[in-house]
């Protein structure tokens, strides 16, 4: 009988966020190291920049169509204009199950030649893969006019382990 490893974690790298815009850019320098097959999951706040970040990965992936909160649509594709791949924005914070009401969104058969990005996943797409981005978002809670963002990147499994996600603080 085959063992399954544990997956690796790589070390999580902090970084400040003081503008929307500065969040748009660490999508767009993310964007660089995302592969087809590659699943990111954000955590954090209403109004933290989850879909800042994301529209980032948008432009830098080269997708085609605005990306914006998914939130009534629950999934988004946006294919790619070019060779890249294509993004699937999806929006779980109205899904209450785990996987098994994710599976009517096919996630697992997008994962391989897609790049799909989970808004509010922890806790229900987990077992798509052993292999992912976890990216949490914290943002000061009350004080609205405050841009500052505290964010932590962290891949899990043997795909990110030779990732160096310090790259994106540059």
């Amino acid at each position: 009988m085959e063992s399954i490893a544990a997956p690796h974690n790589s070390a999580e790298t902090p970084l400040t966020i003081t503008s929307p815009e500065q969040m748009g850019e660490l999508g767009r320098r993310l964007a660089k190291l995302l592969r087809a097959g590659d699943l990111v999951m954000l955590s954090g706040e209403l109004g933290a920049g989850k879909t800042t970040l994301t529209r980032g990965l948008g432009e830098g992936l080269g997708v085609r169509g605005a990306v914006t909160s998914p939130t009534f649509v629950i999934a988004r594709v946006h294919p790619s204009l070019g060779d890249g791949p294509p993004l699937v924005h999806v929006d779980a914070y109205r899904l209450g199950g785990g996987l098994d009401e994710m599976e009517d969104l096919d996630l697992d058969v997008s994962l391989s030649d897609s790049v799909i990005v989970v808004e509010w996943g922890e806790g229900k797409v987990e077992e798509l893969t052993e292999d992912r981005l976890m990216v949490r978002i914290h943002r000061a809670v009350g004080d609205t006019a405050d841009e500052v963002r505290h964010v932590t990147l962290a891949g899990l499994g043997e795909r990110w382990a030779g990732v160096d996600l310090g790259v994106l603080s540059a």
